[in-house]
């Protein structure tokens, strides 16, 4: 049922637990409730990964529902995130698939089909071979049939498709720098295009990748944000997780709010915010790959 902003549709003010470090807010929370709560056109930026409906061990979500139910509970969750998103805002999605289920991510995009319009669409690759050489890290698989699966999904969706994007903070030097004048360019940068390289880190624990079984880089939030382009965004994430994305809107000097529903991962979270806050988080900092901050400000009426 779509969600009417309309004065009867005002939900009462969360009482959910909210932590508050540095920049960011951590609620302790259902994703519906609180986006409902939230203020309409209040967010610039949507980053996140919903459960893929694959059987992901999580602690307090079953990720095994039926097919029609669980993209029907999607699309309320995106009737909710249009609700906050503002006019000129991006809404960032994240979702992977399997071998044996590898319609997953696209019935997925489908469930936001008629609440906006997909912008672009980036192909998130973990690991790469080229030549005799790999890069970056993936699950293997033994399998008689399925290709080991290395790359993900990621999909821009936005109100009406006419969002200005600053493709050169993400972009790369030119190869050949006779392009540079040829074409006239103002400087050494180009669009490095929709297949995004990021690679995992090395990790030997469940406690380095912060207890949570699915969670993404910081340089993929981090990226999304940058690609956006407002420098005082306002960023939501409302499958929280470990809180990678509220890590790269911190380290960004964004203002982030996310929200997680199991209190470990958002206690995890938190944790991770407060190293920041501390001076002590070195690794997975996406501002030490940031060569290009291109920030653009928008006129607010």
């Amino acid at each position: 049922m779509p969600f009417d902003s309309g004065p009867r549709s005002r939900r009462p003010p969360s009482r959910a637990r909210r932590s508050e470090i540095g920049r960011q807010t951590v609620v302790e929370g259902d994703c519906l409730a609180e986006l409902r709560a939230m203020k309409a056109a209040s967010v610039d930026v949507v980053i996140t990964s919903p459960p893929y409906n694959i059987g992901v061990a999580y602690r307090s979500y079953h990720d095994r529902r039926p097919r029609a139910a669980y993209l029907a509970w999607l699309s309320e969750v995106g009737d909710a995130i249009r609700h906050v998103l503002k006019p000129d805002g991006s809404f960032f999605l994240n979702v992977g698939s399997t071998n044996a289920d590898p319609w997953v991510a696209l019935d997925v995009a489908g469930a936001f089909r008629d609440l906006f319009v997909l912008q672009n669409q980036i192909v998130w690759v973990k690991s790469v071979s080229v030549g005799d050489d790999t890069i970056g890290h993936f699950k293997p698989i033994i399998s008689r049939r399925y290709l080991n699966n290395n790359h993900e999904a990621v999909f821009q969706f936005t109100h009406k498709g006419d969002v200005t994007i600053d493709r050169l903070a993400i972009g790369v030097p030119f190869k050949d720098k006779s392009n540079i004048t040829r074409w006239g360019h103002a400087r050494d940068r180009r669009c490095a295009g929709n297949v995004w390289f990021i690679p995992y880190q090395t990790v030997k624990s469940k406690a380095q990748k912060f207890d949570h079984p699915a969670g993404f880089p910081v340089e993929l939030p981090a990226r999304c944000i940058r690609l956006h382009g407002v420098a005082d965004a306002v960023v939501l994430d409302p499958f929280c997780g470990a809180g990678s994305t509220l890590v790269a809107a911190e380290t960004l000097g964004r203002r982030g709010i996310g929200i997680e529903i199991d209190p470990h991962y958002a206690r995890a979270a938190i944790a991770r915010l407060r190293e920041i806050a501390n001076g002590k988080a070195q690794a997975d900092n996406p501002r030490s790959r940031t060569v290009h901050t291109g920030d653009r400000s928008r006129a607010r009426p």
